[in-house]
């Protein structure tokens, strides 16, 4: 797959940079002090994940750090978004600190900056400490109360280094995965459970982010980073289709972006899952901990969806793939029917649908216009390859970044404020109940040596960095 060369460019103070997220890269689960996660247990569950893979080694970042640095440095990043383990930091959720789990991240912030890399830190993304699931999991209030706990401490302690907090990452796939569809860890199957973990991300956000305001005040940058939907009416013109987009809108967007910008949750949200809960977890004060606000929006997106309202005529859709989605990670949409996608599509069988980007940028812009927007994440998987010349030639994944990255500057021209872009990911690693058989990364991980491997995306990205102009995705081949 190829693209018209673009002269598309972007500005100078545009931030580049490539995310990663602790688990996935980190391995060493069982050293210095690291608590079990929710992960290591479900995937040590059989049948939870392709062909039993865990995060006990995924990448060895976490023996490979200097290694990891040296290549974000000679790819010219300004910026590295990595998530910090809870169970490193604070292996049971409650109580002590691990000092080596602490001084690992002191480590890998320190030796950043050495490097001219500025570090966002992500406090959450998705390895709750298995104690904390033990006693109710996100569900329970007290897991939202331990996060604020943690979340002043790692701002106590990085404050001074890191300027960029991001609180959680993804809370509809903690929430509606872990707690709803099961597909996730801790893989709970309870649409009641799922709603109320929605609330307590919410309030933990709330809880953690009051920690960046009260200690690091404007001198710190506040992020929540989202996996927004982008859901359209099959029939545009069918009532009954739009209100099946509105429902999926209410669970998957406005269930975040509404309690944290605006103080509140969407009436629509309330009423279409009153059958579920009384939404009674939500206490008197709550609503104004998680309204932060925020100084910057993260958005994570790499597929869209197409719905409609499901009816007795058809087969319902149920399949995961090609765009679809399993219908038990909406609760409270039991009638909204996902439709397979018109290609082409990634590894994972999502959609390749740049406009959805430009989409979902512009209207974000036009709701909150005074709302800075980061790209978070944005990428493919695909199958790769290595060459007999040693080379991944990854021009598929090319092509998507630059088709994306095309979409974002469109958004930009049509006003949307955006001010950088993260790469998923920096490396190969370990993709969630996937396992090792989705391939993310710009370098790749041989996972029998661990060696790290430019991808044809990685000397591509490289010179986007250097010029800030698209290089023609033909070129990849050409700029090692």
């Amino acid at each position: 797959m190829t693209t018209t060369p673009s002269a598309r460019t972007f500005p100078a103070s545009f931030v580049w940079g490539a995310a990663t997220a602790s688990y996935q890269i980190e391995g060493a689960v069982d050293e210095d002090g690291r608590g079990p996660s929710i992960w290591d247990t479900f995937a040590a569950t059989p049948g939870k994940t392709l062909d039993g893979h865990s995060g006990a080694v995924a990448a060895d970042h976490y023996h490979r750090t200097a290694e990891d640095i040296a290549i974000m440095k000679d790819l010219g990043l300004d910026a590295y978004r990595f998530s910090l383990a809870w169970p490193r930091i604070q292996p049971t959720g409650s109580g002590a600190f691990n000092q080596a789990g602490l001084d690992f991240y002191a480590r890998l912030i320190d030796d950043l900056l050495e490097a001219g890399i500025d570090p966002v830190v992500t406090m959450y993304h998705w390895d709750l400490p298995q104690p904390l699931e033990d006693a109710g999991g996100w569900p329970a209030r007290d897991t939202a109360l331990r996060f604020g706990e943690y979340g002043r401490k790692v701002v106590e302690t990085y404050g001074d280094r890191v300027k960029v907090w991001t609180t959680l990452n993804e809370p509809w796939c903690s929430s509606y995965l872990g707690y709803g569809s099961g597909v996730h860890a801790p893989g709970r199957t309870s649409d009641a459970d799922a709603l109320a973990a929605v609330h307590h991300l919410n309030l933990g956000h709330g809880l953690a982010g009051r920690a960046v305001r009260e200690i690091l005040g404007e001198g710190a940058t506040l992020s929540l980073t989202l996996n927004l939907h982008v859901a359209r009416p099959d029939d545009p013109t069918s009532a009954e289709d739009r209100d099946a987009a509105r429902k999926i809108d209410a669970l998957a967007n406005r269930a975040f972006l509404n309690p944290v910008l605006d103080g509140y949750y969407p009436e629509d949200l309330l009423a279409d899952t009153s059958a579920i809960t009384d939404w009674s977890f939500v206490q008197d004060g709550d609503l104004e901990i998680t309204h932060t606000g925020l100084d910057v929006l993260g958005v994570n997106f790499y597929s869209t969806q197409r719905v409609r309202r499901y009816t007795f005529e058809h087969e319902k859709t149920m399949a995961d793939g090609h765009g679809a989605s399993a219908a038990t990670a909406w609760p409270g949409a039991d009638d909204v029917e996902f439709l397979v996608q018109p290609g082409p599509y990634t590894a994972m069988g999502w959609n390749i649908d740049p406009s959805g980007m430009t989409e979902l940028l512009v209207g974000l812009s036009k709701t909150y216009p005074e709302l800075p927007l980061m790209i978070t994440e944005n990428g493919a998987a695909f199958d790769d390859v290595v060459s007999e010349d040693g080379r991944v030639h990854d021009v598929d994944r090319v092509s998507y970044v630059h088709r994306h990255l095309d979409a974002v500057g469109e958004a930009m021209e049509a006003g949307a404020d955006v001010r950088g872009y993260f790469v998923w990911s920096l490396m190969d690693n370990y993709e969630w109940a996937y396992g090792y058989h989705r391939r993310f990364g710009i370098i790749r991980i041989d996972y029998d040596t661990l060696e790290r491997i430019w991808k044809d995306s990685a000397y591509w990205y490289r010179e986007l960095l250097r010029t800030d102009a698209l290089p023609p995705v033909e070129s990849a081949a050409d700029l090692a």
